[in-house]
């Protein structure tokens, strides 16, 4: 499991043969259930512990990729490098400042500040 900014669990992420899976606890089944991200599909599994999550992990990765190869799909979603964000317009303006005091436009002004947060949280 990753753990997110500065010690605190942000979010529970698990990489399983190169793609990750968010991780949550669901108390009314009393089991770990992973969902896996970024696929064109759905593929999702349960146990009761980390060691039973991440095998049922690989199956269910496997049998979502063998489906794929079947119907000849990529089972990578694709993404277009856009997103629209909606923020309150004081935010906007704050944004605007700090982007035209570093001479960077908002777009990429944002974009830098994005990737620094992934970074730090990656380390």
């Amino acid at each position: 499991m990753v753990s997110g900014k500065r010690g605190e669990t942000m979010m529970n992420m698990m990489e399983i043969n190169g793609y990750r899976a968010v991780i949550q606890y669901d108390p009314e089944i009393e089991l770990f259930r992973g969902e896996f991200i970024g696929l064109n599909g759905g593929a999702d599994f349960y146990a009761k512990d980390i060691d039973g999550l991440r095998q049922e992990g690989e199956i269910s990765l496997h049998v979502f990729l063998e489906m794929c190869l079947e119907d000849g799909v990529e089972p990578r979603k694709a993404y277009s490098g856009k997103f629209n964000l909606r923020v309150p317009p004081q935010l906007h303006e704050e944004l605007v400042v700090r982007a035209s005091s570093t001479g960077e436009s908002l777009n990429q002004w944002i974009t830098n500040s994005l990737a620094q947060v992934v970074q730090m949280e990656s380390v």
